[in-house]
């Protein structure tokens, strides 16, 4: 790896783990989550990523989402997703390639009448990712929704 996608490059790889979500209009409920990133073009600075969650009792599936992370030399970071509910997000932010923290705010949610906003963070810390999504909709402000730790497997 080379270039911008270096910085983001401890990313690549699969990862695993348990979550939990939580929203003012919804009840709380776990998952277990599996996020897939990989580099399918080195000549060019942009990391193919694929996520899905199922239920941990059940084996139910829950949610999945695709897309692309296109990291820049200058720090900044475009991530473009696309929900198995529908809902498309255009996300911009920054990754510290020292701290490994990745933080992400949507530019653009569409195909979606209810949500307005949403924020990842990403944080690496002794061999371990973790986020945290806070979601606003037309009914609530910004706050947590979504938060699991993922080990890579």
């Amino acid at each position: 790896m080379q270039g911008a996608v270096e910085g983001i490059g401890y990313l690549v790889g699969t990862w695993r783990g348990e979550g939990r979500g939580l929203y003012p209009t919804i009840d709380s409920f776990a998952y277990t989550e599996e996020l897939t990133f990989c580099h399918p073009d080195p000549r060019k600075p942009v990391l193919a990523y694929s996520q899905r969650t199922w239920n941990p009792l059940t084996s139910l599936p829950m949610h999945s989402e695709s897309g692309f992370w296109r990291p820049k030399l200058d720090g900044s970071l475009e991530v473009v997703l696309a929900q198995s509910t529908g809902l498309v997000e255009v996300q911009k932010g920054t990754f510290d390639a020292d701290h490994k923290v990745i933080c992400l705010k949507s530019d653009l949610v569409g195909n979606a009448s209810k949500v307005k906003d949403i924020t990842r963070v990403f944080k690496l810390v002794n061999g371990e990712l973790s986020y945290v999504v806070e979601m606003a909709t037309a009914m609530t402000g910004l706050q947590p929704h979504l938060k699991a730790v993922l080990r890579k497997v």
